[in-house]
């Protein structure tokens, strides 16, 4: 079993990991991410991970505006030279992509968590994503039970902090603004089967 976690030393061969770095991974179904120079490698994801994820990315691609692309991973985002994170799903501006990366802060960051991926997820990469300047932050507990699955998001502030927009459960909608307007029950992206 791999856990999501720090899994080197920040220096390798006397220098900190860089996204040069990563090209050099074995292409084993792990996701491999670096965050300032630590990498993190975390396992395949399960099935109603996938299925949240398919199904969010379905909903939000459905309501993006056409300045904005949705991608899921792996795809990667470079923050920085030591930084590369592939968040499940990245809602970017066109203008900002490249065919190969996002080089630059998305507008909208999710993270669909596993048991192995929660605390990075909700902590490493939160906290580097804020640092990066991206909009909006949001993280899906896709538990089996479709009347306990969550959604939490969070907005960047003027300050330049994370302030929490939204903890909801089950049917609960939450209909934000940023980036874009779209509403999201938790309970529709894990329900098998799914409503129509």
């Amino acid at each position: 079993m791999v856990v999501a976690m720090p899994v080197a030393p920040v220096e390798i061969m006397g220098r900190r990991f860089t996204r040069a770095d990563l090209e050099g991974m074995p292409d084993d179904g792990r996701r491999y991410e670096l965050v300032d120079g630590v990498l993190i490698v975390s396992a395949a994801p399960g099935r109603v991970h996938q299925r949240a994820v398919g199904r969010l990315y379905r909903r939000l691609d459905d309501a993006r505006p056409p300045e904005l692309e949705v991608l899921v991973a792996p795809f990667a985002v470079g923050l920085a030279e030591d930084t590369e994170l592939q968040p499940d799903i990245v809602v970017a501006r066109v203008a900002d992509l490249t065919d190969k990366d996002l080089p630059a802060a998305p507008a909208l960051a999710v993270e669909v968590l596993s048991h192995s991926t929660k605390l990075i997820d909700l902590n490493v990469k939160k906290e580097r994503l804020r640092r990066a300047g991206t909009p909006a932050y949001w993280v899906v507990d896709p538990v089996v039970r479709p009347a306990e699955a969550r959604l939490i998001a969070w907005q960047l502030a003027a300050d330049g902090e994370f302030r929490q927009v939204a903890d909801v459960t089950g049917d609960e909608w939450f209909e934000p603004d940023v980036p874009f307007p779209v509403r999201v029950a938790p309970a529709d992206l894990v329900r098998w089967p799914p409503v129509t």
